[in-house]
C-alpha cells in the first residue's frame, strides 16, 4: 500500500494501526474519526489529541447511527448497519483525496466473537491489516508499549450502543445516561467499566480485579444514589465482571 485512509477511533488497535501506517508511509496517511451520539466526547478528544501530536492528517466526519433505518430498534445485526454506514463515509474521504485503500483495525481475537460488522467490511473491500498479520489484542498491546504509544494499556472500548440488550430500543437520551454513568465510575477510579442498560436496571461490569472495590458501603451508596439520579431504579454489580461482548451471550441460548 502506497497511501491509506485509516478508520481511527483512538482505541488500542486503531492507534497502533495508524502509527504503523505513518511509520511505513509517512505523510501518505489520513486518519478518519467519526463523531456521533454513540461515541463519548472523552474518546474523541483523546483520538484528536494523538493525531495532532503525531502530525497526521485528520478528517472528522459526522456519523449518526440512530438515523439509520432500523438501527434504533437494536436488531442482532445492528453492528452491520453501523459499520457499513461508517465505512461508506470513510471511503468517501478516501475518494475525495484520490486514495484507493481504506483500512480498519479488527484483529484476530475479533473472529472469536459475534461481529456482524465484519460482513460490511468485507463487502466494501476495506482491508484489515492486523488480522492479515495474525495479531491479537495482547500482542498489539505489547507492540504498542515497545513503540511508546499512550494507548498500550488503555481499557477496551466499544460504542455505547453495545450496552443495550438486543431488541431494546436505543435513544439519544439512553445513550447519554449510559455515558454519564460510565464517566461517573471512571471518575471514581475504575479503569475498565461497562454500564449495561436493562430498562430500569443498570448492570455494572468492571474488570475482574476491580470487583472487590465495591466491597465498601459508602462507595455503593454513592453509586446507587448517582444512578438513581440518572433514572435507574435498581443498580446491580455483575458478579463475573467485565468481558467483551457480554450482550452476545444471550444469542447462544
Amino acid at each position: 500500500m502506497k497511501e491509506v485512509v485509516v478508520a481511527y477511533s483512538g482505541g488500542v488497535d486503531s492507534t497502533f494501526l495508524l502509527k504503523v501506517a505513518q511509520e511505513v508511509l509517512g505523510d501518505d496517511v489520513i486518519a478518519v474519526t467519526a463523531r456521533s451520539s454513540t461515541y463519548p466526547e472523552r474518546e474523541f478528544r483523546e483520538a484528536a489529541d494523538f493525531v495532532l501530536h503525531s502530525g497526521i492528517r485528520h478528517a472528522i466526519i459526522k456519523s449518526e447511527e440512530l438515523d439509520i433505518p432500523g438501527f434504533a430498534d437494536n436488531p442482532t445485526d445492528r453492528c452491520y448497519y453501523c459499520k457499513r454506514e461508517l465505512m461508506t463515509k470513510v471511503i468517501a474521504v478516501a475518494e475525495n483525496n484520490n486514495i484507493r485503500q481504506v483500512v480498519e483495525c479488527s484483529n484476530i481475537d475479533d473472529k472469536a466473537d459475534y461481529r456482524p460488522g465484519m460482513q460490511a467490511v468485507k463487502e466494501l473491500s476495506v482491508a484489515s491489516p492486523l488480522q492479515e498479520a495474525g495479531l491479537g489484542k495482547e500482542e498489539i498491546r505489547i507492540l504498542s508499549k515497545k513503540m511508546n504509544l499512550p494507548t498500550w494499556q488503555k481499557p477496551s472500548f466499544a460504542c455505547l450502543a453495545s450496552r443495550f440488550p438486543y431488541g431494546q430500543k436505543i435513544t439519544r437520551d439512553k445513550l447519554l445516561v449510559v455515558d454519564q454513568a460510565e464517566q461517573f465510575l471512571l471518575d471514581l477510579g475504575f479503569r475498565q467499566v461497562r454500564v449495561r442498560h436493562h430498562g430500569s436496571i443498570a448492570r455494572i461490569e468492571v474488570a475482574a480485579e476491580e470487583r472487590n472495590i465495591f466491597f465498601d458501603t459508602n462507595l455503593m451508596d454513592r453509586v446507587y444514589e448517582k444512578f438513581q439520579q440518572l433514572g435507574f431504579m435498581y443498580t446491580a454489580l455483575d458478579l463475573k465482571g467485565y468481558r467483551t461482548g457480554s450482550m452476545n451471550e444471550e444469542l447462544g441460548k
